[in-house]
């Protein structure tokens, strides 16, 4: 029987358990938090710190794994690579290379070196220092740590006096205790998340969607809403299709799964912004196997034990579909009584309900997607119909605290 480590235990890889167990995988998660949700349902859960590579390589060499994934889980995904090129085993790339993909700084720079677009940015692990090269960049900035994810300790700063509190914020989220500052992009339409899929190096599944976000979110940086399809303009996906084809040539990148963040400013000037070996949180590969029929993280579990990937290829979405995040409005926190749905938007266009919290929970402000209550998915039968419920979810989603 093949063994498959998961690192992590989040509900996003409840999925990947679930898919592996039906394909005879044994399933083995790791992280540092017994009480996660996942290992319920894994074969064997291990305490141990996914971050730490040489406790996690020494753990998988005893258990002999077939293949190791950080799925939804960004923290672990260096890891990963660390150990598939340790013992072997298949994975999106080498470890040099995923060093470099998650790693922002490194990742920019990267782009800039081999004539990507890019945003001007800057590494920085003291606070003085930023504030020493405020000249150096064109105002407003985003400050940002430089391997976090979900959003967690991102700033936009309008004004030089902000710099220093969003600095302080980004180095609390991240491991590394470096931020990096980057001018801010106005974005042409919206900006782009989704997952794609590889075989041998070669992009078979590319989608784009249009990502946004809460202006009035307690964290108004961290998205609310996907949709699928997306409203970019051809030319300007063609072209990030072919610009991630060639990084994925530069980096030497492999089969797999993909999260990838792009966007189009207001210059019609397309910008990858993102590309980590890893399913997205949020659940992304889920509602894409949906809208596209494409089963993403099958074929992701049976790359990473060695078993041959199936039926990979360009689908188109049938119909109109939307992730919804489900989180508090600004400023609120409390006990959670409930939270309700109307009932005619439940039973016409709702095709999936995942609550993060049960009643009596603790409800904090939604300041990143830790802070996610649950999700949505919701199909439609044209784009019209799809933003006109949408954007009136305070009508049908309740959320009451006591």
């Amino acid at each position: 029987m093949k063994k498959l480590m998961l690192l992590g235990g989040s509900r996003y890889i409840l999925p990947v358990i679930k898919e592996a167990h039906k394909l005879g995988i044994y399933v083995i998660t790791c992280d540092y938090l017994p009480d996660n949700v996942a290992h319920k349902y894994s074969d064997e859960y291990k305490n141990i710190s996914i971050i730490d590579k040489e406790a996690v390589l020494k753990f998988a060499q005893e258990k002999r794994i077939d293949g190791i994934m950080s799925f939804a889980c960004d923290p672990g995904v260096t890891v990963a690579a660390y150990v598939a090129e340790e013992m072997h085993l298949p994975f999106q790339g080498s470890y040099h290379s995923v060093c470099i993909l998650q790693d922002k700084g490194l990742f920019r720079d990267f782009l800039y070196q081999n004539g990507f677009h890019v945003p001007r940015a800057k590494v920085y692990s003291n606070i003085k220092e930023a504030v020493d090269d405020i000249d150096f960049f064109k105002w407003p900035v985003i400050v940002k740590p430089v391997d976090s994810s979900g959003s967690k300790g991102v700033s936009k700063c309008d004004k030089i006096k902000e710099l220093e509190r969003a600095a302080e914020e980004a180095l609390a989220f991240s491991l590394k205790k470096k931020f990096i500052i980057e001018e801010f992009l106005t974005f042409k339409g919206y900006h782009s998340s989704t997952d794609i899929f590889a075989v041998d190096g070669e992009l078979k599944f590319v989608t784009y969607s249009d990502h946004l976000f809460d202006s009035e979110a307690d964290n108004p940086h961290t998205p609310t809403t996907i949709i699928w399809p997306t409203t970019m303009k051809k030319e300007s996906q063609d072209y990030l299709t072919k610009e991630l084809q060639r990084l994925m040539r530069l980096l030497g990148l492999k089969s797999g799964i993909y999260n990838v963040e792009t966007c189009v400013d207001i210059d019609n000037k397309p910008y990858i912004m993102e590309v980590s070996p890893r399913g997205g949180g949020g659940k992304i590969a889920e509602i894409q196997e949906m809208a596209y029929g494409i089963k993403l993280i099958e074929n992701e579990i049976r790359q990473a034990v060695g078993f041959p990937v199936k039926s990979i290829v360009q689908s188109q979405c049938n119909g109109y579909w939307c992730k919804l995040v489900i989180h508090e409005e600004y400023g609120k926190s409390g006990i959670l009584d409930h939270i309700a749905f109307k009932p005619e938007i439940e039973s016409k266009y709702i095709k999936s309900i995942e609550l993060a919290v049960k009643q009596g929970d603790y409800i904090k402000p939604f300041t990143g997607a830790n802070m996610s209550l649950g999700d949505i998915f919701l199909k439609f039968g044209s784009r019209e119909e799809l933003d006109r419920v949408v954007n009136n979810s305070k009508e049908w989603l309740r959320i009451q605290l006591k």
